[in-house]
């Protein structure tokens, strides 16, 4: 779905990415980590087309991501980032339907699209007419799923979308998650700091430092041959029994 070759991102003068080569398969779910500043979130924005890369190819179901070309292709595309990212003069229900609305779909449409989100969501119905100030954090991160979801894209992106939750809804947003993936079948690409919620959430994990990239696969094939000292390191910092039970 996405190919990355020799992508190189800098930021005055120190390289945010470094000559990244990287292929993401169709219907996978890939979780970029590692620690801060290590270019996850950048490598996140380049697939969106917020950011453009300095040199290198970025391909998009295979056509080349470009500002000529990048409207369409962004509509195959949804973003979620950390704290929802909603408008907060808007409800959840305008949040949601905004961009339908803007493409000019009818209105049984966006009602039956809506619906099929919010109970896949488990979003309550009342909810739909507040607004983001009157939700909990889960709330909105479901809401900006919704909104994500709402025009059926091929590919999900998230960043960081549990990072500010506390720890038990972040738990139970990890498991709706989950299912969300497993239900839809849609190509994810995912940034967590967390190894054991990748290690849960993703068929494939890319570990990045200082911009490239130092292993990529499953957590137990890092864990039995790391590639890198520092892939050891990262591991043996965040070995909890949370990562135990993912591996299960």
């Amino acid at each position: 779905m996405f190919s990355l070759r020799q992508i190189s991102k800098t930021y005055q003068g120190h390289p945010a990415l470094d000559a990244i080569d990287l292929a993401i398969a169709p219907g996978q779910t890939t979780v970029l980590i590692g620690p801060s500043g290590c270019g996850k979130s950048t490598l996140l924005r380049l697939l969106i087309g917020l950011i453009a890369p300095d040199a290198g190819e970025l391909c998009f179901d295979g056509q080349p991501l470009l500002a000529t070309t990048l409207r369409d292709q962004r509509l195959r595309m949804g973003y979620v980032i950390q704290q929802g990212g909603l408008f907060p003069h808007l409800t959840a229900r305008a949040n949601v339907i905004l961009m339908a609305g803007q493409l000019g779909w009818s209105d049984r449409r966006i009602s039956d699209r809506l619906e099929t989100l919010r109970r896949l969501t488990h979003f309550p119905a009342d909810g739909l007419e507040r607004y983001p100030s009157e939700l909990s954090g889960g709330q909105n991160q479901r809401v900006a799923l919704m909104r994500a979801l709402m025009l059926d894209p091929e590919v999900l992106l998230l960043d960081e979308p549990l990072g500010a939750l506390d720890p038990m809804i972040r738990f139970e947003l990890q498991q709706d998650l989950k299912a969300v993936f497993e239900t839809l079948g849609k190509t994810v690409v995912l940034v967590t700091h967390d190894l054991a919620e990748a290690a849960f959430l993703g068929e494939i994990i890319v570990l990045m430092r200082a911009g490239r990239i130092l292993q990529l696969g499953t957590l137990a094939e890092m864990i039995a041959a790391p590639a890198d000292p520092f892939v050891e390191q990262f591991i043996r910092a965040q070995r909890s029994h949370h990562i135990a039970e993912a591996l299960t």
